[in-house]
Formats: structure tokens, sequence, C-alpha cells
């Protein structure tokens, strides 16, 4: 047996079992990689996959014990070249961070800059998409680093952490009746259009909790992914917005007697989000994935990630 073989088990799983785009994906021929999964097989004595003529159809039970060693194995295998890359570069290579769009623009920009000062031979690589898809760069190794808010904390493979706290706000026209309230109520907010982010992105389930608690029904007339958009359309007219309250800080849009918009804070109705910093479980970090994950909370040390690691929780809570 050797790791091509396990490499091609590995991404069979990963493309439903589907050989042509496991093939292209590996760059190798369909029939090369038929002959060595049954190469494989036959080798362990075990079905890894039930097939119907050539076509795979579902992994047998003893192929879902196979995959958990391989999963260790290649799981090792990229530590191995971690530890050959820190240790031969010393401080040097690239930092893969998979995040959300709501992370990349207003949280990471100064802790980004901070790496690239203190280890300067380190490229950063920013992959952005849905917690889901952070998620899953993780688990495939195409990133050493997550950061969300949602979701990340629902994947066993991961271990996730406590990054920092942030609640959400409503972003008025300065003209609108609601700026001059300082504690807008859920029912002034359901008679508004309003102007949030999709589904699945930052802490949105809470704002969709709290209106049903109250069994209100928002009218939600446009759903973004990126607060800026969200905050040209209520520019506009269009409604009421409901970002991170990260998205205003720094917003000179905002500056009382100049800003064309303000901003209440809504903790009071959506409570508090937690966003979290996520690795996958039992890969090595080299230095500079610890000194950024420091960079990034007070909450955060080298230490308590590499208590983290070495545990079989998969989360921790603040």
């Amino acid at each position: 047996m050797n790791l091509h073989q396990f490499r091609f088990v590995q991404e069979a799983v990963r493309r439903n079992l589907n050989l042509t785009e496991t093939a292209k994906a590996l760059y190798t021929s369909q029939p090369g990689i038929s002959k060595a999964i049954l190469e494989l097989e036959e080798e362990l004595g075990v079905d890894i996959f039930a097939r119907h003529g050539k076509r795979l159809k579902r992994v047998t039970e003893p192929g879902q014990q196979v995959l958990k060693s391989i999963e260790i194995i290649m799981r090792e295998v990229g530590n191995l070249k971690r530890i050959g890359e820190e240790f031969s570069k010393q401080d040097a290579g690239t930092l893969s961070i998979a995040t959300t769009h709501t992370q990349a623009r207003y949280v990471l920009p100064a802790p980004v800059a901070q790496l690239r000062k203190r280890f300067p031979r380190v490229n950063v690589s920013l992959h952005q998409g849905t917690p889901e898809q952070v998620a899953q760069l993780l688990m495939e190794e195409a990133a050493e680093i997550g950061l969300a808010t949602e979701s990340l904390a629902n994947f066993e493979e991961l271990v996730t952490l406590p990054c920092y706290e942030w609640q959400h706000v409503a972003v008025f026209p300065a003209q609108h009746p609601l700026a001059q309230v300082d504690r807008p109520t859920l029912e002034q907010l359901a008679n508004e259009p309003l102007i949030s982010y999709h589904p699945s992105f930052t802490g949105r389930t809470k704002i969709d909790q709290a209106f049903a608690l109250k069994r209100l029904k928002p009218n939600v007339v446009l759903e973004a992914i990126d607060s800026d958009v969200i905050k040209t359309y209520v520019r506009l007219g269009l409604g009421v917005g409901i970002v991170a309250e990260m998205a205003v800080r720094d917003d000179p849009a905002f500056t009382p007697g100049t800003g064309d918009l303000v901003w209440r804070p809504m903790g009071h109705l959506f409570g508090q989000n937690v966003a979290r910093i996520a690795f996958k479980r039992g890969a090595y970090l080299r230095n500079f994935v610890y000194a950024f994950a420091e960079s990034l909370s007070d909450r955060l040390s080298r230490n308590l990630i590499i208590r983290a690691m070495g545990s079989d929780a998969a989360s921790y809570d603040m």
C-alpha cells in the first residue's frame, strides 16, 4: 500500500464517489485510480467500496474504518511536511486563512499587517466563504486557521476557541425617525423594510430567532453577505440595515454631525455573538500560526491552543 492509494480513496469520497471528477482533481486517469483502489482492497482483504458494475455506489462498513485510518495517516503526512518547512525555512512560508467577508474586511487587516511586520517572510492567503466553506477548507487542509461566527463549533473534526464577542447594530439614514431613538424595539423594526445578511452569515440566525420568539415577521427586502453593500442600500433609502458592529466602528459615514448614517446597538434585542477561531484537529501548527492567533484576541495564547488541540473537546466557551 502507498500514499497514492490513500489519496485516491480519500479524494473519491470527497467527490461523492465520482471517479471522473476524482481523476480531474488529482490530474491523473480514471482507470489508474480504479486500479489503485482495487489493489489496495486486495491487499487489505476488504472492499472499501460497494460497486454496481464499475461504478462506486457507497462506502462499506469496513471501508468506513479504513477511511478513518487514511485520514489519520494523511493528516500526519501533512504535519511532517509542515514540520520540515518550519525548521528548514525558519518562520517563512504561507499562512492560509479561511474566513467570512465580514471578518476579512473589518477584523483581520490589523492582525495580518502585524503578522507581516513580525514575520516578513510569511505570505498570507485569504479564502473567503460561508462558515460551512470555512470549515470545509480547514478539514481539507486548504487552510490552517479559520475565523467565523456561525457553524464552526458544529464540526467534530475541528477544534474551536472563542475569539471575541460582538453585537449587531441597526443602521439608519440620519433623517430616519428611528435614528432619534436610543433603543429601538423589535416591533418598531418589524414595521420597517429591513436589509441584512444572508441567513448563513454573520449571526443572522440570532436575528431571525429574536423575531420568531416575539411572533413577529420581519420584512427583509434585501439580503447580502457584504456589510458595505447593506450600508449602501440603507443610504439609498431601501430600508433599515442590520449589520455587525465591526462594520460601523471606523466608518466616517457615522461621524456625528457630518456623517449621513446613524447606528444604534442591538444587543438588547439580538443578544451577543461569539466569533470563533478554528483549527483542524491534530494539525501541526507553525510558530507564526500561534502568533497570528494570539494577535486576534487577548483570550488566546499558544499554551491554550496547544491544550485545546490535545483535548478531546471540540469547542471551548468564554
